[in-house]
């Protein structure tokens, strides 16, 4: 018994997920240089006289870097080697939730917004430059997406990153980049998507990923074969539970938080649409008062209008005479 205590953790319980925590210094630097930069972008804007949206600032920090420190270093960190779930909620958090978080804090924006104007022409070109349009076209990004959690659970990229130490850190990168790139461009302010990819089809593009999203979560909870078994099985501690069980968890959890994430985003898409629908309506009346004040003097200027008469006293025929007989009666 010592000697397995020695070998193997504890079992899991809520109180050990919660405070058990590792280092992970690649994800440490990743996070403070997101962070830093976040942070001069803020300042640099509120220095020019300017402001920031704190609720901005707090998804970007909250949810998206905190999802990012979560994923990589709290007790799904500690576990993710022992048992299959932790690792399967890791990847969904770093493809799914931490890309929103990101996304909602809006950084291409603020990089617009803080850079001098040459900075922030060059930002602009980037995200204009056929690269960029290329991978984040709706229909690429949702498919290199799916193709990312197709091939870290159905090849052995998986199993390769639990044995290499690089490839972990290297994978964890891949999904937050490839989340990144469908979920940033449909909610920044700036102009990063084709023209015409309005706010309905960004809402109907939501819709199809959150479907999309949903299917590695189904495929692993059904898949006969086991996701990384050699590894699990000769690592798998005497507390654990069945090794098929163990990944049906993870599956059920990878859709669970897939579900969970879309319908946010869906409703930060709905939003959106609304405000740019009131800022449109804002324009057209702003524009009408413009075109409709000049009449008012011109009109004022000839006099007061004619009052138009009733058709029975302009037009003639038998009828119009009777009415008019009839008015004079009464």
């Amino acid at each position: 018994m010592s000697e397995l205590s020695a070998v193997y953790l504890p079992e899991p319980t809520v109180g050990r997920l919660l405070g058990s925590w590792q280092p992970d210094v690649p994800a440490l630097l990743l996070v403070a240089v997101l962070g830093g930069l976040y942070g001069w972008g803020v300042v640099r804007v509120r220095r020019r006289g300017g402001s920031w949206p704190p609720a901005r600032l707090a998804a970007f920090v909250l949810l998206g870097l905190g999802t990012i420190v979560v994923a990589t270093m709290s007790g799904l960190a500690v576990y993710d080697h022992e048992l299959f779930w932790p690792a399967a909620v890791q990847n969904v958090a770093l493809d799914l939730l931490a890309p929103l978080g990101l996304a909602l804090g809006d950084p291409l924006r603020l990089a617009v917004e803080a850079l001098p104007e040459g900075g922030a022409g060059r930002v602009r070109r980037v995200l204009t430059g056929r690269l960029v349009r290329v991978l984040t076209f709706p229909l690429v990004s949702t498919v290199l997406v799916l193709a990312t959690e197709l091939a870290v659970y159905f090849t052995p990229y998986f199993a390769t990153a639990l044995r290499v130490g690089w490839l972990h850190e290297l994978m964890y990168l891949h999904l937050l980049a490839a989340g990144c790139l469908f979920v940033l461009p449909v909610l920044t302010r700036e102009q990063a998507l084709p023209a015409w990819c309005t706010h309905p089809v960004r809402a109907a593009l939501v819709f199809l990923d959150g479907i999309v999203d949903a299917l590695p979560g189904l495929v692993v909870m059904t898949h006969g074969t086991l996701i990384a078994g050699a590894w699990y099985l000769h690592h798998a501690p005497p507390w654990s539970p069945d090794v098929h069980h163990d990944q049906q968890v993870g599956g059920g959890a990878v859709l669970g938080i897939s579900e969970l994430v879309a319908l946010p985003f869906l409703l930060m898409v709905l939003a959106q649409w609304v405000r740019a629908e009131r800022a449109q309506t804002a324009v057209l009346d702003r524009r009408l008062d413009g075109e409709l004040a000049p009449a008012a003097p011109a009109a004022a200027a000839r006099g007061p209008a004619e009052l138009v008469r009733p058709w029975w006293e302009t037009e003639g025929g038998e009828v119009a005479e009777r009415v008019r007989r009839q008015a004079r009666g009464d």
